[in-house]
């Protein structure tokens, strides 16, 4: 009785601990949904002025530890609507969530641009609004840069990066991921392209079009799916 009890009082500390985190989890027939949303600009390393909204990196990384290996959350749906910001940070978001376990769905509102890209893919499945926009272009570096060959090196590696993990966690090919990002003509003195909702699921970035309904249903149908093999692999053992 007091193991139940001194369990039941861990969940509801943990339950805690994620909603003081930011976000909301929302507790259905269909499992438990933790939602979370990656909005204005990604900050990195350095703060950005407090005029400017901002997703911190380093609230955001152990919200999504958190969130897996929690038992009281059973899927993660992510929402986006932001401008980019600083790379690393932006990726090793995304890193985590394509390495969750865990149910995952995106779904781009407004717009999942520059670094919104490869965290918009990086769910097990991504869904884009049909008036929701994503930059695609080339990496850039504002302030004081060192005109070397290695800055430019650095910057293409940095580039390569990204390319990779876009191609690798969506259906895009590599060769139409680079065209989209090396464009000219489609974005006022710079280079890139802006895709809106039906070309961003035509040329396969996203999976598919749609809202917060079919976000939900689409992570329903994950979260069935994981408790089927949940109950298959028991009931071998």
């Amino acid at each position: 009785m007091e193991d139940r009890n001194e369990n039941e009082l861990k969940r509801k500390e943990d339950r805690e601990q994620l909603l003081d985190l930011g976000g909301a989890a929302t507790k259905t027939q269909h499992g438990t949904i933790y939602t979370l949303t990656i909005i204005g600009q990604i900050e990195g390393h350095q703060t950005l002025p407090d005029t400017i909204k901002t997703t911190k990196y380093e609230h955001v990384l152990p919200l999504l530890a958190a969130i897996e290996e929690s038992e009281e959350i059973d899927g993660l749906l992510l929402l986006l609507n932001t401008v980019g910001g600083d790379i690393e940070a932006g990726l090793a978001i995304a890193e985590l969530i394509a390495g969750m376990r865990k149910p995952t769905v995106s779904l781009v509102l407004g717009g999942g641009h520059s670094i919104g890209v490869p965290l918009a893919v990086s769910a097990r499945r991504s869904l884009i609004a049909p008036s929701a926009g994503m930059t695609i272009h080339p990496v850039r570096i504002s302030g004081t840069v060192v005109g070397a060959p290695a800055t430019y090196e650095y910057m293409r590696r940095i580039q390569d990066r990204i390319v990779e993990f876009v191609t690798k966690n969506s259906r895009i090919p590599r060769d139409a991921f680079l065209r989209y990002m090396m464009a000219t003509g489609e974005l006022a003195s710079d280079v890139g392209t802006v895709i809106y909702g039906r070309e961003a699921v035509d040329c396969g970035l996203i999976d598919r079009l749609g809202s917060l309904g079919d976000a939900l249903d689409a992570l329903h149908r994950l979260i069935g799916r994981e408790r089927k093999k949940r109950d298959a692999g028991q009931n071998e053992k």
